[in-house]
């Protein structure tokens, strides 16, 4: 939802900014495809790091704990009592279930218990990548279109109502989702998105007239 809404914006801002400057088909397109294309990339490049940062983290994790079981098991399965005790099992529970789990696959255990990972389910990059670039290339593409499609004397208008009816739905489901309060949270992006969107219109208007 967040790449969504940072498509629908940034691009937004580009083509109603180039539609201050000139009502020419071509010069919006090309912005806004540029746009599109740049944002598609740095979100999913960001992604990706962020992701695979974390990934070699975990990575990282998994290897110490394995090595740990390997050189002093005794002392991993004296942890793993410790944190089951912590969690409100008597000592004798405790032990029982750390000696069983540690029977069926001790590094399970210990992932579960102590670092709350699950080796087949590590972060992926590249599965973060692709859907921040299709979440943003989709969003923006709602601007793209608005700005294109009506004649000239409709584009912005036309742009500014999509844009500010898609930041509000996005803002109500991403409020619902977080069990947030909706109207502030509609309220915060489709104010903030019309007063973004005011300003490079007026950028675009000021700078075009002036270069003209």
């Amino acid at each position: 939802m967040l790449g969504a809404n940072d498509g629908i914006v940034s691009v937004a801002g580009i083509v109603v900014g180039v539609a201050g400057a000139t009502t020419a088909r071509g010069p919006i397109f090309t912005a806004g495809l540029a746009g599109l294309v740049a944002g598609a990339v740095s979100m999913s490049l960001g992604e990706y790091v962020s992701v695979a940062s974390q990934r070699d983290s975990q990575s990282t994790l998994l290897a110490q704990e394995k090595r740990e079981l390997a050189e002093t098991p005794d002392k991993e399965l004296a942890e793993l009592t410790a944190l089951y005790r912590a969690k409100g099992l008597s000592a004798a529970t405790a032990r029982t279930v750390a000696v069983e789990l540690t029977a069926q696959d001790p590094l399970a255990a210990h992932l579960d218990a102590e670092l709350h990972l699950d080796p087949d389910e590590l972060a992926d990059p590249v599965q973060a990548a692709t859907a921040s670039a299709l979440s943003f290339s989709i969003g923006a593409l709602l601007p793209l279109l608005a700005i294109l499609l009506p004649p000239p004397s409709w584009r912005v208008p036309v742009t500014f109502v999509a844009v500010v009816l898609a930041l509000g739905i996005a803002g109500a489901v991403s409020a619902r989702i977080g069990n947030s309060d909706v109207r502030r949270a509609v309220l915060r992006v489709v104010i903030g998105g019309a007063l973004g969107l005011a300003f490079t219109y007026g950028v675009g208007h000021l700078f075009g007239s002036a270069l003209r």
